[in-house]
């Protein structure tokens, strides 16, 4: 188990932190009943099964050290992610609730989010997690129409994928779906019909992502081999015009780049994310981001499910890495989390968090070319919606215009 590192050169200010949004707590699941195509997540499948009172144990254990690493936070968020945590059987689900609020106090009204695949099996399960203590759930739609759910290699058809989300609606407060676009062959007639279906559903919010070609996926060799044909970044960037013309016609607002909601139902648990708060991440392959010793430090565990309990058991955590970020690192994670946002990066607190500002002579031209939007008298930075399009190259330019606080001009 590694030890804490010492603080940075840079310290995180203890202050600056106080603003950020909560602190949350992730449990990864890293347990699929297959692999699809598309996916490079840490998930694997066990055909024998999975012992699930070992890794129950090893959960618990790793909870109890990152409580000791990092006592005295509230809790505001809960998320079950994965792989497919609607496949854990619910007695696990309020098993580590009940070790989560042991470890820490709990915050008014905590989001407990988990994220669950349609087919006919798991949405049986829902009524279960509900009394456990989940008031929120994800659905992996991905796709309303099954020749493409055959494409993707998910399991469930279209029609399991409606009677999961009314079983959601019937059961949760708060139901979000995914779903992924410019597959292959979509047009934007096709995307337009599927989404507009989708959206009569009536969720109050909606994951909409663009699919992506992830190196050393199956789809990444087909797509090498030209066996894969997607939309190219004109297609592409139609369908994305049209996400955001119906969603926002549905009252859903694009509060994030690839998120819609409506107002009260954006996922608390993401904004952590996204606004570069505490998390602490519990499981294989778990991320997670805490300020130890006054300094910001990334922390990661044990990708392959076994090795992880083995390292749990063998000394209390599965944790590989835990190291202070230097303040380079923390500015380009910052933004690049924040300018995802539709509010934006509020450069006051990072610039008190990381000790960098930004060239004005760059925010200048940028905001001259229309690609961001400078707000409140300065205090922040938004991308836009041409911005939004050039996500990438405009953080990109961003993080190469990063300076110094007192070199300011």
């Amino acid at each position: 188990m590694p030890a804490p590192s010492k603080p940075s050169s840079t310290p995180v200010s203890r202050q600056a932190d106080a603003e950020a949004p909560g602190f949350g707590v992730y449990i990864h699941w890293p347990f699929c009943e297959s692999k699809c195509p598309y996916c490079d997540f840490n998930s694997h499948v066990r055909a024998g099964g999975v012992d699930e009172d070992r890794f129950l144990k090893a959960y618990l254990s790793e909870l109890d050290y990152m409580a000791q690493l990092a006592p005295g936070r509230v809790v505001q968020t809960v998320f079950f992610g994965g792989g497919t945590p609607s496949l854990m059987p619910a007695s696990i689900i309020e098993a580590i609730l009940e070790k989560i609020a042991a470890c820490w106090q709990m915050g008014d009204d905590p989001e407990i989010t988990i994220e669950a695949n349609p087919s006919s099996v798991e949405a049986f399960r829902f009524q279960a997690y509900q009394r456990a203590g989940v008031n929120r759930i994800s659905v992996g739609v991905q796709s309303l129409i099954d020749a493409d759910l055959r494409t993707l290699g998910r399991l469930h058809s279209a029609d399991e994928a409606r009677a999961a989300l009314e079983i959601a609606i019937g059961t949760f407060g708060r139901v979000n779906a995914d779903l992924i676009y410019a597959r292959p062959g979509q047009s934007g007639a096709d995307w337009r019909a599927e989404l507009s279906a989708v959206v009569e559903l009536g969720l109050g919010h909606l994951s909409l992502y663009q699919l992506t070609i992830e190196p050393e996926t199956p789809f990444a060799r087909l797509h090498a081999m030209g066996k894969l044909d997607i939309p190219d970044g004109d297609q592409a960037s139609e369908l994305f015009a049209i996400t955001q013309e119906i969603c926002a016609g549905a009252g859903l607002a694009d509060y994030e780049i690839s998120n819609h909601a409506r107002p009260g139902e954006e996922c608390r648990h993401n904004l952590i994310y996204w606004r570069y708060g505490e998390y602490a991440g519990v499981g294989p392959g778990a991320h997670g981001r805490l300020v130890l010793a006054g300094a910001r430090h990334a922390l990661s565990s044990v990708r392959h499910p076994e090795s992880w309990c083995a390292s749990v058991e063998a000394t209390g955590s599965g944790l590989n890495e835990q190291d202070p970020l230097d303040a380079h690192a923390q500015a380009d994670e910052m933004l690049l989390m924040g300018l995802r946002l539709r509010d934006g990066l509020d450069v006051t607190r990072f610039a008190a968090l990381t000790g960098f500002h930004f060239d004005c002579a760059v925010v200048n031209q940028l905001e001259g070319d229309g690609l961001i939007e400078v707000r409140n008298e300065g205090r922040v930075i938004c991308a836009s919606d041409r911005g939004r399009l050039l996500l990438n190259r405009l953080i990109l330019e961003l993080s190469e215009a990063i300076r110094p606080v007192e070199r300011m001009d």
